[in-house]
């Protein structure tokens, strides 16, 4: 009978034991998120000094292939169409104009993918060699379904630059990046600003927005 207990125990023990190795791992919370996706990016950036001058393309495809999985690039793309991409709108349109809001949607946030990861790229150039934290998070500030993670870039000066990384979960629960907040300037608002300037010009003609759109550099 002891026999029998020690080997019912040890069975017990080695499902246990497959049952966490099959278990899978914990999401990562935002902080973690931008601080992996921020020793990946810099070290794309270190490799790109010694090719960036020849192969451009190659560090801007290295680098949209991190951001991929950490950027919420339709979800940035419909907040900066706004009213434009709204739920309301989309209700009131028939099937045909829902399906042209949806082919518009996609487009763009082909076009602001493309845009931001080049705007971020040649910022983050600037600072290659230099310092780069990321603050833990409060536990007010982790909790819920949104949080706002800083990034602080040691250059030349005394004061760090400071870049805030907007978050938000998905469906599945994975943080990702819904918007940038370069030294208070807000990517986001400035690029909905612009778009919707240019609908207002083109008589709400999207595909003419979208065709022209050429996202503003950011200069902090």
């Amino acid at each position: 009978m002891t026999q029998l207990l020690q080997w019912a125990a040890t069975l017990l023990t080695v499902v246990a034991l497959q049952v966490q190795a099959n278990e899978p791992a914990a999401p990562l919370g935002a902080h973690e998120v931008v601080r992996q996706a921020t020793d990946q990016v810099m070290s794309a950036v270190s490799e790109a000094e010694g090719y960036m001058d020849t192969e451009p393309e190659r560090f801007y495809n290295t680098l949209q292939a991190i951001l991929d999985d950490v950027v919420d690039f339709r979800g940035f793309a419909r907040g900066v169409m706004g009213p434009y991409a709204s739920v309301e709108r989309y209700r009131s349109l028939d099937g045909a104009g829902r399906d042209q809001l949806r082919d518009q949607l996609e487009r763009f946030t082909e076009v602001m993918r493309e845009g931001l990861v080049r705007t971020y790229g040649k910022g983050l150039l600037a600072f290659g060699g230099s310092r780069i934290e990321v603050p833990d998070l409060s536990a007010d500030e982790s909790a819920g379904p949104r949080a706002a993670v800083r990034q602080l870039i040691y250059n030349s000066g005394a004061e760090p630059y400071v870049l805030v990384y907007h978050m938000g979960r998905d469906r599945d629960g994975q943080w990702k990046l819904r918007n940038l907040v370069i030294e208070n300037v807000n990517l986001g608002e400035i690029y909905r600003s612009q778009f919707e300037a240019s609908a207002r010009k083109h008589d709400g003609d999207l595909d003419t927005v979208i065709a022209q759109w050429s996202a503003v550099d950011i200069q902090s």
